[in-house]
């Protein structure tokens, strides 16, 4: 979701689903319910052909085994307003030996919604709240990203909501908003400390047009890619804790995050679960490499 290059850079096929509440014990906390899938176009059939030169005819790939496509569909719900979309992505892949160079833009489209009718002023009769009041947007945008990664590790940038488009949402009284860009920088290395361990440190940061920088550092340990858990720390003072377990081609996920700030007193931690399938092969990871 947050960098369209990754659409098939493994070269299986995924469908995941993803749960979020935030703040558990509050009133009204944001909620996050995603669905989300990626393929890639490989080399599974031929077509002829003629070549006028020698005489003869030959077998080629009818596809380079380079393209990957995704999609998405998020709901977001903070309070009063929610918001709703749908990605379409598509990545171009490049094998660069024993590496793999990707590109990925998607196009999207997202509804903003204020559920006015709930909403309680002060006072009565507040000119915010008239006839005129919209309490729906959409917003066309596009994303943009690359990647660039190996056997052990990866890094990537991305620029999300390319456009800035308006909202033209709320009264006459209200100015446009305009969503702001987004940039990404994601970087991990894994490290193979035996025959089944394997440790995993890892990087995102993230910031705003407006210059809001955000961090996450975390750390992963893999037992035979059959189970996983890890710690994660949040520049915005969170802490977060992750277990996984894969049951063939499902895996199922969950995480915690405890705020250390002064929030974290009066909620329970925010909750997350990630439930994925991969179909394809089932070898040591990265055969993909040779598959195209």
């Amino acid at each position: 979701m947050i960098n369209p290059a990754m659409a098939g850079h493994d070269g299986y096929t995924s469908f995941n689903t993803t749960a979020r509440q935030q703040w558990l014990g509050f009133k009204e906390a944001p909620q996050t319910y995603s669905a989300s899938w990626q393929t890639r176009l490989l080399k599974r059939s031929y077509k002829i052909v003629n070549n006028p030169i020698r005489q003869n005819n030959r077998l080629i790939p009818s596809t380079k085994g380079r393209v990957g496509l995704g999609a998405y569909v998020i709901n977001d719900v903070n309070a009063k307003v929610a918001k709703t979309g749908i990605s379409f992505t598509y990545a171009y892949h490049i094998i660069m030996n024993n590496n793999q160079l990707s590109f990925g833009l998607a196009a999207k489209v997202f509804q903003y919604r204020i559920y006015s009718e709930s909403l309680f002023f002060g006072e009565s009769g507040d000119p915010v709240l008239n006839s005129d009041f919209n309490s729906v947007a959409y917003s066309p945008d596009a994303d943009f990203g690359v990647l660039f990664r190996g056997y052990d590790y990866f890094v990537g940038f991305s620029v999300s909501n390319l456009l800035q488009t308006s909202l033209l949402i709320g009264a006459n009284e209200i100015p446009d908003f305009k969503t702001s860009r987004h940039y990404w920088i994601l970087g991990g290395y894994r490290f193979e400390l035996s025959q089944n361990f394997e440790l995993e440190p890892s990087a995102l940061l993230k910031t705003t047009e407006n210059w809001n920088p955000q961090g996450d550092l975390s750390l992963k340990l893999y037992y035979s890619d059959l189970f996983w858990g890890g710690m994660s720390y949040r520049t915005t003072k969170s802490i977060i804790a992750l277990v996984g377990i894969r049951v063939e081609n499902l895996f199922f996920g969950y995480s915690f995050d405890w705020a250390l700030s002064e929030i974290g007193h009066f909620n329970y931690g925010s909750h997350e679960i990630n439930l994925s399938v991969k179909l394809g092969s089932n070898a040591r990871r990265y055969k993909w490499l040779n598959r195209y």
